[in-house]
């Protein structure tokens, strides 16, 4: 109808490069049909004027008419242009082209997964070594200070130690052995441990690792960035204790000399967890297993290790 337009035809990227291709051969194979004929016109031209005009008849190059060799490098001329047109543009053409790029890139892939896992295998060593450096700046800070680097810790069979920063049982005799081991003495803990306190424990000095720069703390609690400054810090006591969370615990599992574990006979769901107790590290010292009753809902056993 009136007014309303026609819908213009669409052409693919690849159809038009096909079409392109073909117009671009038939040129070509028609630039090849005339360089024919022209070489035939020429060449007849050559023989006449040589022959029956006798235009440089008396032109010779080693011995040889100079014509002879004009129908040569015409020949010359006429054979590349055939061997371009059907030879060149089969072997050498698109098709090749692209196998050549796909070889390219193929090889550009293989150097770039040689070199990504050259560089994963270095970046694996470098955090190998960091940690190794800290471990052993930790194990030297507490041979100089002549300490007994203990971990306290309360866990489930699975492992469990808390969820939601908070602990999952209560167990009455537990909280009693903890105040009696840790009583006078340096407590290390994460800041979310300090947090989960209602307030600081007494007769205990606190020493919160945090990365915080700005953390505010009450008066008489020490302020660490790592583990190793936690130990420094505690070099005036003889058996510090790190009491959480997972990750602190994670860390001075490398350092410490014993571990004071309640197991909690129980699996539990839980988000933070106490790593395993490598039994070919640590050695089994005392073992004192504690029955369910109306204080204690779950059966446990007061377990120590000491470091082999």
């Amino acid at each position: 109808m009136f007014g309303k337009k026609r819908p213009t035809p669409q052409i693919d990227k690849d159809q038009l490069e096909l079409i392109e291709n073909a117009q671009k051969r038939i040129r070509q194979k028609k630039g090849l049909y005339i360089h024919f004929v022209i070489f035939l016109l020429g060449a007849v031209f050559l023989i006449i004027a040589n022959t029956v005009l006798g235009i440089g008849k008396e032109v010779t190059f080693f011995g040889k008419e100079w014509f002879l060799y004009a129908i040569l490098a015409w020949s010359f001329f006429f054979v590349y242009h055939l061997i371009t047109v059907f030879v060149t543009h089969k072997f050498m053409g698109k098709a090749w082209e692209k196998e050549q790029l796909e070889k390219l890139v193929a090889k550009q892939q293989v150097r770039i997964e040689a070199l990504k896992s050259t560089l994963d295998k270095e970046e694996k060593l470098i955090v190998k070594s960091e940690v190794f450096k800290s471990e052993q700046k930790v194990k030297e800070a507490i041979s100089t200070g002549n300490q007994e680097l203990t971990v306290i810790v309360a866990a489930a069979e699975n492992d469990a130690i808390g969820k939601g920063n908070k602990l999952i049982w209560h167990l009455s005799d537990d909280l009693k052995r903890f105040k009696s081991l840790t009583n006078g003495h340096h407590i290390i803990m994460g800041r979310k441990t300090f947090e989960s306190f209602p307030k600081p424990l007494p007769n205990r000095t606190h020493v919160v690792i945090t990365r915080q720069t700005d953390y505010k703390a009450p008066e008489g609690v020490i302020l660490v960035n790592s583990l190793e400054e936690a130990i420094e810090a505690s070099k005036s006591d003889v058996q510090p204790y790190i009491i959480g969370g997972g990750e602190i615990y994670k860390q001075a599992m490398a350092v410490a000399d014993k571990i004071e574990l309640t197991r909690v006979h129980e699996s539990f769901d839980a988000d933070t967890f106490f790593p395993e107790v490598d039994t070919s590290i640590w050695k089994e010292t005392a073992h004192k297993f504690h029955n369910k009753d109306d204080k204690h809902d779950y059966e446990f056993t007061f377990l120590t290790y000491e470091r082999k």
